[in-house]
């Protein structure tokens, strides 16, 4: 069983897998837009669109997937949504885990929003590491991803948070993995330009 894991692992656009997770995702996202439904309720409709990052982000990585099972490579969706999986998977995933040490409780929807966002961020990682990256999907993700953090930081359009403690941790985390992302990116995309 594990060899087979590290064959898909390695190899990922395959088009079983590809439609598995585009279901996975699919569902994912609508549960997620559902989650968000107070947070897009108190904002008029021109904030939708960069409100909900997680939800988005899987929506981006289902859309992308779809077009590659369609034999189209859209560099810079396959970038946003790469990065964007990876970033708000490991975003929520520290969120969940500071609340917890916070003192907050431990129910059944946080564990099953800590496990499917660790699912997400393992997802990006996956589909990112073999993925060709032109140079202009490299800008077009990072900024993307500053464009998000400023809306989420500046305007105050973050996702709500499960403890009020939790902003200044949140900001930068946000901001960190946006760096550490760009730096991924901007590496990967050298590596490509040498070979």
């Amino acid at each position: 069983m594990w060899s087979k894991c590290i064959e898909v692992v390695r190899a990922p656009e395959r088009k079983w897998f590809m439609q598995l997770l585009i279901v996975v995702n699919v569902l994912g996202s609508a549960y997620g837009y559902y989650w968000y439904r107070a947070q897009l309720a108190a904002n008029p409709l021109t904030l939708w669109p960069v409100i909900p990052d997680s939800p988005r982000s899987t929506t981006f990585l289902a859309l992308a997937l779809l077009l590659l099972l369609a034999g189209r490579k859209v560099s810079w969706l396959q970038a946003v949504a790469y990065t964007g999986v990876i970033k708000y998977g490991i975003w929520a995933v520290a969120m969940i885990l500071h609340a917890w040490a916070l003192g907050d409780s431990r129910n059944f929807t946080d564990w099953m929003l800590l496990v499917s966002h660790g699912g997400m961020a393992i997802q990006g990682v996956v589909f990112l590491r073999p993925a060709y990256i032109s140079a202009a999907a490299v800008v077009v993700a990072i900024v993307w991803m500053v464009f998000n953090d400023a809306a989420d930081y500046i305007f105050m359009l973050h996702p709500y948070l499960f403890n009020s403690e939790q902003l200044s941790l949140a900001m930068a985390t946000a901001i960190g993995l946006t760096i550490l992302l760009s730096f991924l990116l901007l590496a990967k995309q050298r590596v490509v330009s040498k070979d």
